[in-house]
Order: structure tokens, then C-alpha cells, then sequence
């Protein structure tokens, strides 16, 4: 019951400043965030590959409000892969994108900027569509350069529609290029039935935004059954699954469906988050499993944090109890 009030709480900031403050906080974040710069993160992925586990890696931050921020974000990933390549690491980590940080979600009136201005309305208005789409588009081309990609992560159910035209047309010049979708939104089966054919490259997760019950369910029981019906779907299909799940019960659902549909151990893949079930990703990559590891940096981390912890009671306990130990 708890989920729904903290992610109201993730676009608050009243509650961004509080929980920033609080005395425990630097602790608990550090948890699922890897760094704050390029070179927090750098040795993380180095150490993960060490281990056998692959990466995608996030630079956080979403509602951004100027399209300098929109470029500033284009940036920060460009530098990453820069990096990446410096090392030698651009098979083993990949990125992922939230296109509200691209500028998917701004509406800027009047001029024009980069080419990115659209006809519509009174006159020439720059759309935030295309603004997300020359800014990610760079990038995309920088991974493919170093032998990686880039999957598009799923947000709210407004963005969806803008998230999938960008992806098709990215996929258009790099076809590995990947994207999310979310097991509780009522519209994901037809989805996933569509891009199963296609052969995309797709992340099945949860989900983790507050949707209203009219286009999503809202019941857990009911989110997992979906999600099952959903990897059958994926593992059925012309695509690569990518298994995006801590759950016991559902990795080894994930494992039974590769196998019913005939699928080799480098045909799919299971992700989790940095810092959750450990020891999991390394039995799963000894298994012979590709097991990647979702990895964030950067020091816009609330909104992300603020999901972890309505994903899972457990996370919402260590960080009170660590704010009261060190109150």
C-alpha cells in the first residue's frame, strides 16, 4: 500500500528535499547508485566484468525542464561511451535512455534550434518528440561505434507512444537498438506481440511509475501473471528477451519458457539492479547465463531512488532504519 504514496512522493520537492537532507540518506543511496561521475563508474563496470556480468548503464536524471539540459544529458552519455572505449569495454555495458532526459517531454515556442523545429499550430514549434530524437540519435551511433547499444527505457504511459516511434526509427540504421516495456500497463501484450515479430531487442520489467486503473493493473498477483504471459510471448517470438526481474519464481519461469522454445543460453538474458540479489547475477552468469547488471551514476538520483523504494518494502525499512540510526 505503501508503493503508490512514495512514487506520488518522487515528483515532490518538498519530499526531493527532505529525504536529500536526511542524515541516513547518503548511506542507502549508495546502494543502488553506483557514483556520481564517470569516474565512480568506470571501476564498477571493470570489477562486473571481472566477474562475468555485463552492463547497461544509466546516467539519472528525467524532468529535466531547458533544452540545454536535453543536451547536457546527450553529453554526459557521449563521455561515457568515450570511456568505455578508452577501456576496451564497449561489448560488455551498454546504455540505457530515458527520453524525458533527452527532452522528450519539452515544448519550446518560436525560433528554431539545431533543425529540430516542426511545423504546427501558428507557426514553427520545436516538439519535444524531435528534440529527444536528434539528441538520443548521436548517441546511439557512438555505442554502435564501439561495439554496443543503446535500449530505450519505458516511463510514464504518455511518453509511450513518442518512446516506440523513436525506437523504430532508430532501428532503422542499428537495429540491435533496444527498448522496455512494462508488465502492469493493460497495452503491453500487443506490444510485445509486435515487436516479438520484428526482432527487437526488449526489456520486460514490471513497472514502476503510479498509473491510474485505467491503464494498469493494479493488483500484484495479477502484474505477475501478466508478466509471465508476456515472456512467452518474447521467448516465442523473432526478438531478443531480456528478462528484467529479481523474482525467484519468475527467472525460473524465464528459464523453463527459453527452454520450451528452444532458445540457446546467448539467445536471451536476465537483468537486475546494481545492488539487489548479488549473489543471484553470480549463480545465474556460472550457469552459463548472460546476466546483466542495471548500473546508475550521476547526482540526479532521486526520482530513480524514489522507485527502488516503492518497488520493494524491504528497501523502504533499510532507509528509515538507517536515517534513525544515524538521527
Amino acid at each position: 500500500m505503501l508503493g503508490p504514496v512514495i512514487l506520488a512522493a518522487s515528483r515532490s520537492d518538498k519530499m526531493r528535499r527532505f529525504v536529500s537532507a536526511a542524515p541516513g540518506t547518503k548511506q542507502v543511496v549508495a546502494r543502488f547508485i553506483a557514483g556520481q561521475s564517470v569516474d565512480d563508474v568506470v571501476p564498477i563496470v571493470q570489477e562486473l566484468s571481472d566477474r562475468g556480468l555485463e552492463v547497461t548503464l544509466d546516467v539519472v536524471g528525467e524532468d529535466i525542464t531547458t533544452v540545454e539540459q536535453s543536451y547536457a544529458a546527450r553529453d554526459a552519455y557521449l563521455e561515457l561511451i568515450g570511456r568505455l572505449k578508452e577501456l576496451g569495454l564497449g561489448e560488455r555495458a551498454e546504455m540505457s535512455v530515458k527520453l524525458s532526459m533527452f527532452g522528450q517531454s519539452l515544448k519550446v515556442e518560436g525560433g528554431e534550434s539545431e533543425g529540430l523545429s516542426v511545423e504546427g499550430g501558428g507557426g514553427r514549434r520545436e516538439g519535444g518528440h524531435e528534440l529527444a530524437l536528434a539528441n538520443v540519435r548521436p548517441v546511439v551511433a557512438a555505442a554502435a561505434e564501439i561495439g554496443t547499444t543503446v535500449t530505450l527505457d519505458a516511463e510514464d504511459h504518455t511518453t509511450l507512444d513518442s518512446m516506440f516511434a523513436i525506437h523504430e526509427e532508430l532501428r532503422k540504421d542499428h537495429p540491435q537498438t533496444g527498448c522496455v516495456i512494462q508488465a502492469y500497463l493493460f497495452r503491453t501484450e500487443d506490444d510485445a506481440r509486435r515487436l516479438a515479430a520484428n526482432g527487437s531487442r526488449v526489456r520486460i520489467v514490471k513497472g514502476a511509475y503510479k498509473e491510474p486503473a485505467s491503464v494498469a493493473i493494479q493488483e500484484k498477483p495479477e502484474i505477475d501473471k501478466a508478466y509471465v504471459r508476456i515472456m512467452k510471448i518474447l521467448m516465442d517470438g523473432e526478438g531478443y528477451p531480456m528478462i528484467g526481474s529479481h523474482d525467484p519464481r519468475l527467472i525460473s519461469i524465464g528459464q523453463e519458457l527459453a527452454r520450451r522454445a528452444g532458445r540457446k543460453l546467448d539467445e536471451y538474458e536476465f537483468q537486475m539492479l546494481y545492488g539487489i540479489r548479488s549473489e543471484e547475477q553470480n549463480r545465474l552468469a556460472a550457469e552459463g547465463h548472460r546476466m546483466r547488471v542495471y548500473t546508475a551514476y550521476g547526482t540526479d538520483w532521486y526520482g530513480y531512488f524514489m522507485r527502488r523504494l516503492a518497488e520493494k518494502p524491504a528497501n523502504l525499512l533499510f532507509f528509515v532504519r538507517s536515517i534513525l540510526t544515524k538521527g
